[in-house]
């Protein structure tokens, strides 16, 4: 299933969630029309206005969407990000489904930013993980890119990453190594490292990418030290937004943190009824 056939999937799932609207289907005859503004309660980073615009036409091609900013703005409390109108049971049954996708999505976003922002002027960039909700990944993902963060592996098919169980298992990491790129010579393989004589025989073995998981800031400086830019190193673990600063300085390549999307606070935005022009 390619990307667009997939977010259509959620879509539609989201929409069968709330079913026959009773209510609004009650109240309004099929000719009635409405329009609607919405705006940021928060400020904050935008991401889903393209996915907000698909949930409507899903429900009815008549129904328009316009807006005022674009995905990656930031934008102040306040800020008018756009509009929708057309028949009032398409809108209405719309609108709480267009706005958790926006207010998850522009959440990650805001978050990532924040991230983003700590690590300016190191070579550290932002790494998502695959702690997404639930079948809503390639959405989370696209917000964690729109908030200036970078993507690492969409699931389990993309690039292989040896974590202990899978070392532990085989016995040795050079044995694990070899196994994963004899059965998919494709795939970049990335390995979990839990000491500093894991990096050593790491670089000894051959990687695309090896995380220190867990280390030390004492740790990451001497592995860096140790890497002298052979292979791009990950941080992780652990990782908090007061904390990772210091994680930068130690010159990592990558920092990657389950925060920007597992434990994602929805940016507060409002569909109100009416509104100026």
């Amino acid at each position: 299933m390619n990307t667009s056939d997939l977010i259509e999937s959620i879509i539609d799932l989201a929409l069968a969630e709330d079913g026959q609207d009773v209510t609004s289907s009650a109240i309004f005859e099929p000719e009635d029309e409405m329009r609607a503004v919405f705006t940021a309660k928060a400020p904050g980073v935008i991401a889903g206005l393209e996915i907000v615009r698909q949930v409507f036409l899903r429900l009815n091609p008549i129904v328009q969407c316009s807006f005022r900013v674009r995905d990656g703005a930031e934008v102040r409390a306040g800020d008018i990000l756009g509009f929708v109108a057309g028949p009032a049971t398409d809108v209405l049954k719309g609108e709480r489904v267009a706005l958790n996708f926006l207010q998850r999505m522009s959440g990650i976003a805001t978050r990532t930013a924040e991230y983003v922002r700590r690590v300016s002027g190191t070579r550290a960039r932002i790494l998502d993980t695959r702690k997404t909700a639930p079948g809503q990944r390639v959405l989370d993902k696209y917000a964690v890119r729109t908030g200036g963060g970078t993507n690492h592996r969409m699931g389990l098919w993309d690039m292989a990453l040896i974590k202990d169980n899978h070392i532990d298992r085989e016995g040795s990491l050079a044995s694990a190594v070899r196994k994963v790129r004899q059965k998919h010579p494709e795939v970049a393989v990335e390995v979990e490292a839990r000491t500093l004589d894991h990096v050593r025989e790491l670089l000894a073995v051959g990687v695309d990418r090896i995380m220190l998981d867990n280390f030390s800031l004492k740790d990451l400086r001497s592995a860096v030290e140790l890497v002298g830019g052979r292979v791009p190193l990950e941080a992780s673990g652990g990782i908090t937004l007061e904390g990772i600063r210091e994680v930068a300085l130690t010159g990592v390549d990558f920092i990657s943190v389950g925060d920007i999307t597992h434990s994602v606070r929805a940016l507060d935005i409002s569909l109100t009824f009416g509104g100026p022009e």
